[in-house]
């Protein structure tokens, strides 16, 4: 069960990145981005939909450290996910948006990055450690979000940093996980770059969009 399941997740991961970089170099709101985006976040689905059982099927089998690792990246992604797809589909609905979902989304986030970074510190795991922080940072931004209210294009800013979430964690699952089976020797300090250089990426690509469409800053009346 667990070999169809590695083999389903892996063909829908290809989907995945390559519908995201279809979305991501396309015209923003042309036809090619919306149905390169909705195919992202569909596929996104499906890799949720083998993931968590493959996740569920590693811990039964006693692999708990790879088992923690995919439910928190399960967890973090489909937060992404959510609120890139929602920015759009709410954004002129700001409460909407903003509403309970989102606070307590905001903290599960937060709560399970600390545990991770609790687990990761006493198993002397860096990578887990280190990916707690995606947590912790998404938890905040959502409630600091909460926290500044209405904003001029704030579904802009959500929907593309939930992308970019979303991104960073397809791209972490090839770089990190699939390409690490097909190629034994690699690893070291070329594997942690796999792990952490998407995540950099991601924060560069987003510190430069928010200085294109203008960071947030003040409240709607």
């Amino acid at each position: 069960m667990y070999a169809v399941l590695l083999a389903v997740h892996a063909a829908i991961g290809g989907l995945a990145l390559l519908s995201f970089w279809s979305a991501g170099l396309a015209r923003k709101g042309s036809t090619t981005h919306r149905l390169a985006g909705r195919t992202f976040l569909l596929a996104m689905i499906g890799i949720g939909a083998t993931a968590l059982p493959m996740a569920l099927l590693r811990l039964a089998a006693g692999d708990v450290v790879f088992a923690v690792f995919m439910l928190y990246l399960c967890l973090i992604t489909a937060t992404a996910c959510l609120n890139a797809w929602l920015a759009i589909r709410w954004r002129g609905d700001w409460r909407r948006y903003h509403g309970p979902w989102h606070r307590a989304l905001a903290w599960l986030n937060f709560a399970a990055a600390v545990a991770l970074l609790a687990y990761g510190l006493q198993r002397g795991a860096v990578l887990l450690a280190g990916f707690s922080t995606v947590g912790l940072y998404a938890g905040v931004q959502m409630l600091r979000a909460v926290a500044r209210g209405a904003q001029p294009r704030w579904w802009l800013h959500a929907h593309y940093g939930g992308m970019l979430g979303a991104g960073v964690a397809t791209h972490v699952a090839f770089l990190g996980i699939g390409l690490g089976r097909l190629l034994p020797a690699y690893a070291g300090p070329v594997q942690m770059l796999a792990w952490f250089g998407p995540l950099a990426a991601a924060l560069v690509v987003g510190w430069r969009l928010r200085r294109r469409h203008g960071a947030p800053a003040r409240p709607l009346a």
